[in-house]
């Protein structure tokens, strides 16, 4: 089994919603399993300023799919989201990004791994950092000082959990 870690962010048509069914919908891809995620976050957008604020999260996942196997799952998994790309960085109902695959460096037209702006990312690094604090990237730098270095960008702000209604 491999380690993937996936970026999940939306700011179109309730976009907790979008990703939390995201989050249970990666546990249903072929040969793969999430074993875990962060909790949701409310972030402003990169990119165009004149679009709503994201809510992002970061799941796990073990998977005997190859790197782009998983990629043509995440893309199938945006499009039954209604996700259309358009604007680079602009508003989407939901965005898949897969940031890590093992230890894997991977260039191709396709697809870049680890992802080429994860590191750069507070909406990446934080709920990273929230399920794996200890975790070093295939060029030996570790998600903490990475999550630390960014103090001149406005940090995510974690949401509060679901609360779901009695019975």
């Amino acid at each position: 089994m491999s380690l993937a870690w996936i970026g999940l962010g939306s700011n179109l048509d309730v976009p907790s919603a979008h990703v939390e069914r995201a989050l249970d919908e990666l546990d249903g891809l072929p040969l793969t399993r999430r074993c875990d995620a962060s909790s949701l976050y409310a972030t402003r957008p990169v990119g165009p300023a004149d679009q709503p604020d994201f809510v992002n999260a970061v799941a796990r996942l073990e998977t005997r799919l190859s790197p782009l196997a998983l990629l043509d799952q995440l893309q199938a998994l945006e499009q039954r989201h209604g996700r259309i790309r358009g604007q680079r960085w602009g508003p989407r109902t939901l965005d898949l990004d897969l940031l890590l695959f093992d230890e894997q460096h991977l260039v191709t037209p396709r697809l870049t791994l680890p992802h080429p702006e994860m590191t750069r990312r507070a909406f990446v690094l934080v709920p990273l950092a929230e399920i794996a604090p200890s975790l070093v990237l295939p060029d030996g730098r570790d998600i903490a000082s990475l999550t630390a270095a960014l103090s001149d960008e406005t940090p995510p702000t974690r949401m509060p959990p679901k609360v779901l209604p009695n019975a």
